[in-house]
Parts: C-alpha cells; sequence; structure tokens
C-alpha cells in the first residue's frame, strides 16, 4: 500500500492532460515533492514542485534528472504519444514504442536504484487499448500491449526488492490525443484521482475511468490474470531456491 503524503512522486509528461492533473492530484495529497518531467521545464507555483527537463527518449536527459532527484517513492510514467496510423509505415509503429515502450523501460531502470532504496512503487500509464487495438491508433495499441507485458513482468522481477509495481489502464479520457473522438469520456481529473486511489489500494491493475470499470471484474478473474500469477508464483520460487 502507498499512501501519498509525506512521499516524493515523479510524474513524466506532467504539462498537460492526464499528467497534470496527476500533478495536482499528488499535491492535493499532500506529497512532500512532485517532480514535474517535461520536454521542456515548466514552472509551476508550488514550492513543492521541482520542474525536471526530461524527455524519455533522451538518455542523457534521463541521466541528469536522476542526478537532480534527491530520493523517489514513487515513479509515474506517463508520458506518451498517439498518433493516428495504418500501419503503412514503420517508423510511426517505430516512433509510438520509442516513447511509449523504451521511454517508460529507460526511466524506470535510471530510476530503479531510488526506489529499491524507499521500497517504492512503479507506474505505467497504459489503455485499455493494451487489451485490444483500436482501428485507427494500432501503432498507439500496439506499443500499449507491449508495454502491459512488460509491466507484468517488471511487477514479477521486482517483487523480490520490495517494489509495487502498477498499471493503469484508462478508457477514453478528455485529452488533446482524444480531441477528434466523438465518445464520452472522463476528465483527467478523476482520472488522476483514480490512480492515486488505486496506488493506495494496492492494485496491481488500475481502471481508473467508468469504461476501463467495465472491465476490471473480468480482468481480475480471466485467464490471462490467473496465468500471470501462476508466472510470478513460479518466479518467487526460483528467487527462493537461488
Amino acid at each position: 500500500m502507498v499512501v501519498i503524503a509525506g512521499k516524493a512522486v515523479l510524474i513524466t509528461g506532467g504539462n498537460r492532460g492526464i499528467g497534470r492533473a496527476l500533478v495536482e492530484e499528488a499535491l492535493r495529497r499532500d506529497a512532500s515533492r512532485v517532480y514535474l518531467g517535461t520536454r521542456a521545464p515548466v514552472e509551476h507555483p508550488d514550492g513543492r514542485v521541482t520542474p525536471l527537463a526530461l524527455d524519455v527518449t533522451d538518455r542523457e536527459q534521463i541521466r541528469r534528472a536522476v542526478d537532480a532527484v534527491e530520493s523517489l517513492d514513487v515513479l509515474i510514467n506517463n508520458a506518451g504519444i498517439a498518433l493516428y496510423d495504418d500501419l503503412s509505415d514503420r517508423r510511426v509503429i517505430e516512433q509510438h514504442l520509442a516513447v511509449n515502450l523504451f521511454g517508460t523501460y529507460d526511466v524506470t531502470q535510471a530510476f530503479l536504484p531510488l526506489l529499491i532504496r524507499s521500497g517504492g512503487a512503479v507506474v505505467n500509464n497504459l489503455s485499455v487499448n493494451a487489451f485490444a487495438p483500436f482501428p485507427v491508433i494500432p501503432a498507439y495499441s500496439a506499443s500499449k500491449a507491449a508495454l502491459f507485458n512488460l509491466t507484468q513482468s517488471l511487477r514479477a522481477l521486482l517483487a523480490g526488492h520490495g517494489v509495487s509495481v502498477h498499471a493503469v489502464l484508462t478508457g477514453p479520457v478528455d485529452t488533446d490525443m482524444s480531441r477528434d473522438a466523438d465518445i464520452p469520456k472522463a476528465t483527467p481529473e478523476s482520472v488522476a484521482s483514480g490512480i492515486f486511489d488505486g496506488i493506495g489500494r494496492g492494485e496491481e491493475d488500475i481502471f481508473p475511468d467508468p469504461m476501463a470499470e467495465t472491465m476490471a471484474e473480468s480482468w481480475r478473474r480471466g485467464a490471462a490474470k490467473a496465468l500471470e500469477r501462476q508466472y510470478a508464483q513460479i518466479a518467487e520460487q526460483a528467487r527462493a531456491i537461488s
């Protein structure tokens, strides 16, 4: 269980949409320090906020960001891109993987020593498109499916180090990414609150909005989640033997 009050939180992509809402929600829940990661640092009126230049595809920026962070309890990998495509251009797929998959991986690996030291948490902002692709953004969907699998793997591997790993599976949210989609959308503020509620309850997979919540119970009781738990037990047994 992770209580945000008094903790240090880092949020990538924290300048707009869900990221900005997460920054404000962390402050509302009395975080002691909020590191706001963006490609170009932005000012914030709250003295508890430390802006960081943090392009998740730039390893040198990631290294400098690590040097600037004294301690860390919660890493929220929120930065991401979603471009309309039809899978005809490999470069678009690679762009999504560079940000959504490898960017999240590189940031997590860089900050892992601090999180192990604090017994902290990694929170990866995914999408219900990790379960099934939305046809107009298939490259995005594929990158989120890959990130979901990576998240599950990290969860099993880091359990022995005292670090919890959470997947956030959002439905449509009223942000720039979904501006043109004429469908019901949750507000970024309600999603941010749902994410922190899920972290506080220790949920491995967080469904923070009404559309996503309709899938929560079937996922938690389904064969795929059962298989993940079985594999995690095998990993735990292997650690115990070694």
